[in-house]
């Protein structure tokens, strides 16, 4: 059977289904303690094959891209950041306190890395630079995202638990040690993980998975769909479609602006206006081991959603155009060389055509004159 387009992907109707899981069946007491466990220790397995599948080639040969690269970590650290906080007296009545917490925390995020290079590999963009970008921006963000949730999230909000600076070691032992430890290991393990990517997939959607569950679970059984109206889910979703909208907007017209290709333009705008669910989720049970955790994911697992399916159509519409232009151009250069063939050959004939007939002529010529 075809699957119907109005469907969305598998991940999503698993997202789904473990929310709905979570809210009806939620970990508690001793199942708790065991999930948390599992789940620690799958997302340090997935950041492990994460630094095993990166290629530092692969980022070397971008790395040189150095404009590309300053405006796409300017979109994802500073101006997503100012963004969310610009927006907050104008949006913030449409949601909870707690939820838009949630909204600032996702501003603070890296980028995707997986999707943003896929994305700008169907759009015909500069792959090797998003590869670069991307990573960089991946492993930056261990650093970073800790800083600016102190600046942002908890300025506005002091009860959201302990400070995200005293976090940073507890990231760096979760995820950064992990993913060095990967890179080390790339020359044994690298190809093995190339050549079993089914199982980083595993890993991956299941590390999501799992922290998702114990974090609905932890927040089902505080009360978390009793404190959130169902207007302000409808809420959150615009929110989050502003906030995507015009980031879009900035970087595309930010890439263009500043003179970038239409390929390192299509960089720029799947790199610099996506958030990473993969980073975002391990980083807030860290940042927020104490604080209220459902309420803080849900604003990341909605955007999350919505830019996949907004970049899904703006990379066909790049490709589009992509292969308009070069019809074009194949229809021009057909033309031109139809045009100087047509010349040429004209030329050539004109040339040739009165000497075949010249005997004739001549002929003629002296025939006439013989009369």
């Amino acid at each position: 059977m075809a699957r119907p387009r109005f469907l969305p992907d598998n991940f999503t109707l698993m997202l789904v289904a473990t929310v709905a899981l979570a809210s009806f069946l939620p970990a508690h007491g001793e199942g708790e303690v065991a999930f948390n466990l599992l789940t620690n220790v799958a997302i340090a397995a997935l950041f492990f094959l994460h630094g095993a599948k990166l290629s530092r080639e692969a980022v070397l040969a971008g790395a040189t891209h150095w404009r590309l690269h300053l405006l796409v970590f300017a979109s994802t650290f500073v101006i997503f950041p100012i963004v969310g906080v610009a927006l907050k007296p104008v949006l913030s009545w449409m949601v909870t306190p707690e939820l838009y917490l949630g909204i600032l925390f996702l501003c603070t995020l890296p980028a995707t890395v997986q999707s943003a290079i896929a994305f700008t590999s169907i759009a015909r963009g500069n792959v090797p630079a998003a590869v670069c970008s991307a990573s960089a921006s991946s492993l930056f963000g261990i650093f970073i995202t800790p800083v600016l949730v102190g600046l942002i999230v908890i300025h506005h909000d002091g009860n959201t638990g302990a400070s995200p600076f005293d976090s940073i070691g507890n990231i760096m032992l979760q995820l950064l040690v992990p993913f060095i430890a990967g890179q080390l290991s790339r020359k044994a393990i690298g190809k093995w993980v190339e050549r079993n990517r089914t199982l980083l997939k595993v890993v991956d959607q299941g590390s999501i998975l799992l922290v998702v569950y114990t974090a609905f679970s932890e927040a089902v059984n505080t009360g978390l769909w009793h404190q959130i109206p169902l207007l302000a889910l409808l809420g959150l979703l615009g929110c989050c479609a502003v906030i995507l909208a015009i980031m879009l907007a900035v970087t595309t017209y930010s890439a263009r602006w500043l003179g970038f290709s239409r390929e390192d333009e299509i960089t720029i705008v799947f790199c610099g206006s996506k958030k990473s669910l993969a980073s975002g989720i391990p980083m807030a049970k860290v940042l927020f081991a104490t604080g209220p955790l459902g309420a803080i994911v849900l604003p990341l697992m909605l955007f999350h959603q919505m830019q996949l399916m907004v970049c899904a159509v703006l990379a066909q519409r790049y490709a589009n155009r992509a292969r308009a232009a070069q019809a074009g151009k194949a229809v021009k250069a057909g033309a031109s060389n139809g045009s100087t063939n047509g010349s040429t050959s004209g030329a050539t004939n004109g040339a040739t055509k009165p000497v075949g007939h010249d005997g004739k002529a001549d002929g003629g010529a002296k025939a006439g004159a013989g009369h």
